[in-house]
């Protein structure tokens, strides 16, 4: 029975997933500020004026925020790192998440704790020790099998290896969400089509799309069919998770910081619960399968179990885009709520909503919610239907806003 305390990192990119994150139970959230993290195309991508509402929300529910500096930096990268960091300190951050060796020592030099990125690829346990001169969390390369990862948490304990705080060095790993053809992250692709370097936080996915194969002899062309080749299926351990956590895996890392609402929150509900049920020796084959259901739900490119059962690569995705079993469509935005009459007000945009249908709020004060719409008005008469135009109330718990956005769940 597993008795160390396992935490839960969930990804956020916006306030609304930081919600969200917190909703699904989650240890610990990761996020980025301004163009020096890996998700810099983020559209709801915060700044550093975000910091002290991100820290004071994270502080109120008791859990902690690690901010990602993991990019290449260049030299005129470094006042503005600098200024990050400070300002990060400041508003008490718990860890900044790194590999560049010009991060890593503006770090230590500060005092701000720090976690190694899986940009700075530690595939083994000489390169453990090296960056536990430096950091107490090391995020492990993603194309290490369940073995070595184990291999290396036990030599950890076997050597004694702590870290700059004195604990032992504490191992975290990815456990579901994107993978791509790159090592650890580190990719040329989009730099040399687009200009715009993945290194950089501007990765433009070229990977992801449907290519075609040309004999330079004859001319023939031929097109790739079924398959992305260069577009592996999402990662999910969800059904060897207990493997993964026996291995000695201290941080479970769920990737998506460009994900919405609804997948942070479903995504970190299922790792919670798998990880409470693999404590508790609850964890079996039937309750993963349901797991896996809800996971399906929301985005992703198709499931494997990645690297970690030493299977050769070769699943790719079928298709490029969501292979989600529900899909959300947009249909309202926000306007108003009363609060003592405990409703919410929409203005509908797009489409049509009904009665008995599913839908899904989000918005930056509660992440997201569900609710079947089994009663509602219309333009202040009560309506089996709601159409473009029409503003639409019903009563809701969640206090909404004018950024909210409603839709609807086929």
């Amino acid at each position: 029975m597993q008795t160390k305390k396992v935490e839960v990192l969930s990804p956020v990119g916006s306030f609304e997933s930081l919600q969200a994150a917190i909703r699904g139970g989650a240890d610990a959230i990761y996020f980025g500020v301004e163009q020096l993290n890996m998700r810099a195309k983020s559209v709801n991508m915060l700044t550093v004026e975000d910091l002290a509402e991100v820290n004071r929300i994270c502080k109120e529910h008791q859990v902690k925020n690690y901010l990602t500096l993991n990019t290449v930096m260049y030299d005129h990268d470094m006042q503005l790192v600098k200024s990050i960091i400070q300002e990060a300190q400041a508003q008490g951050t718990d860890a900044v998440i790194a590999s560049d060796f010009a991060v890593i020592e503006l770090c230590n030099r500060l005092n701000m704790p720090l976690h190694i990125s899986t940009q700075a690829n530690v595939s083994n346990i000489e390169a453990v020790t090296f960056f536990s001169r430096f950091s107490d969390v090391i995020v492990l390369a993603r194309e290490l099998t369940m073995t070595q990862i184990e291999n290396i948490t036990k030599e950890i304990v076997r050597r004694d290896i702590r870290g700059i705080s004195g604990e032992l060095i504490r191992i975290e790993t990815f456990v579901h969400g994107a993978l791509c053809m790159a090592v650890s992250g580190k990719c040329y692709m989009s730099l040399h089509e687009q200009n715009a370097s993945a290194n950089r936080g501007a990765c433009t996915q070229n990977c992801r799309r449907p290519y075609k194969v040309t004999d330079l002899e004859t001319g023939n062309e031929m097109v790739v069919d079924n398959e992305y080749i260069m577009s592996p299926k999402d990662l999910c351990t969800i059904e060897i998770l207990d493997q993964v956590i026996n291995a000695g895996v201290d941080v479970l890392k769920i990737e998506g910081r460009g994900k919405s609402a609804d997948y942070v929150f479903t995504t970190t509900k299922c790792y919670k619960e798998a990880v409470e049920a693999v404590a508790a020796g609850t964890f079996t084959a039937e309750r993963a399968a349901e797991w896996m259901k809800e996971l399906e739900t929301v985005y992703n490119r198709g499931f494997w179990e990645g690297y970690y059962l030493g299977r050769k690569l070769g699943e790719w995705t079928p298709n490029p885009g969501n292979a989600a079993t529900v899909k959300k469509v947009y249909i309202a935005k926000g306007v108003r709520y009363y609060p003592n009459a405990g409703v919410g007000e929409f203005v509908v945009e797009s489409g049509k909503m009904k009665k008995g249908d599913q839908i899904m709020i989000m918005g930056p004060n509660y992440g997201m919610v569900k609710v079947e719409l089994d009663d509602f008005r219309v333009n202040g008469n009560d309506a089996e239907e709601a159409q473009k135009g029409d503003r639409v109330t019903f009563t809701i718990a969640e206090k909404i806003s004018k950024s909210d956005k409603l839709y609807k769940l086929v």
